[in-house]
């Protein structure tokens, strides 16, 4: 489906780019190569590694624990809530359109979580951030009342934001911070042709479509591709995973303490800045 020209403002087309050459780019490895382990930056030695391998530890206990078992790709049948999303969709792209006006003015992801700055340095890759643990988006959150009501649907919403590539864009392989909950992405403005715009989780690739949910876990490894000339923009939202007691307990319990984090405090900061700078005397 084409998008509507006013729903992103014009891009000048770069020259088309070689294929990425990553660790695993073709995604055709054996599902055990995308292993939670695999890190960008690994602990090196004392504290730091010992609790990286506790995380494992927790991580692998969750993941062989969890009712609707441990696949990097779920089944939408499993969430009952998704017909629901599916049929606001066009509500979400409206809000969505009122905002790429504000494109440029975006932050970068990693001008919001410098870790991000380990898969990126460039200004392609925007967000427009609706929720997170910890953080206040309320001038954002105001704009698209749309688009909070969709959020509402879904159980234990603990991110969700506007996640817009820009043209020819590729982020490299990387893996999410924690198991304990899952990824979805709902299609809100995919370019033509779909088939080059696309995402490997573990050794599977998968295309968006506008008006569709793709529910994944991102701690297994993953990487994204938008080799074409447009925008790719997705409703990027984490949710926590569907668990029994006692591990449901466990899992909360880490959420609860994410806004503890000091890394998160100052996450919180750089986005009340960045929403300062970008609505600052523009009217609701």
């Amino acid at each position: 489906m084409s998008a509507p020209a006013s729903a992103s403002p014009a891009a000048q087309v770069p020259a088309p780019l070689p294929p990425p050459t990553t660790d695993h780019a073709l995604g055709k490895l054996p599902l055990k190569a995308y292993d939670r382990t695999h890190r960008i930056k690994p602990a090196t030695g004392g504290w730091a590694k010992k609790l990286e391998d506790l995380q494992d530890w927790i991580e692998d206990v969750v993941a062989r624990f969890s009712p609707l078992g441990d696949p990097p790709i779920y089944s939408n049948e499993h969430f009952d809530w998704i017909p629901e999303v599916e049929a606001d969709w066009k509500k979400v792209r409206a809000e969505l359109d009122n905002v790429m006006q504000y494109r440029d003015s975006m932050p970068s992801f990693q001008d919001i979580m410098k870790e991000v700055g380990a898969i990126q340095t460039d200004d392609q890759w925007k967000t427009f951030f609706l929720k997170a643990v910890g953080m206040d988006c309320e001038e954002n959150a105001a704009r698209c009342p749309e688009t909070m009501k969709v959020l509402e649907k879904l159980p234990g919403v603990t991110t969700a934001f506007f996640s817009i590539l820009s043209p020819r864009k590729h982020i490299p392989s990387h893996r999410g911070a924690w198991t304990g909950i899952l990824r979805m992405h709902l299609g809100l403005l995919v370019p033509e042709p779909r088939e080059n715009c696309r995402i490997r989780i573990a050794n599977q690739t998968c295309t968006w479509e506008e008006g569709k949910v793709l529910i994944f876990d991102d701690t297994w490894n993953h990487e994204v591709w938008n080799d074409t000339a447009g925008y790719r923009v997705v409703l990027f939202v984490d949710f926590e995973r569907p668990l029994k007691w006692p591990l449901s307990w466990l899992n909360s319990a880490v959420m609860n303490l994410a806004p503890l984090a000091p890394f998160l405090r100052e996450v919180k900061g750089k986005q009340k800045a960045w929403e300062k700078k970008m609505w600052g005397g523009k009217k609701k």
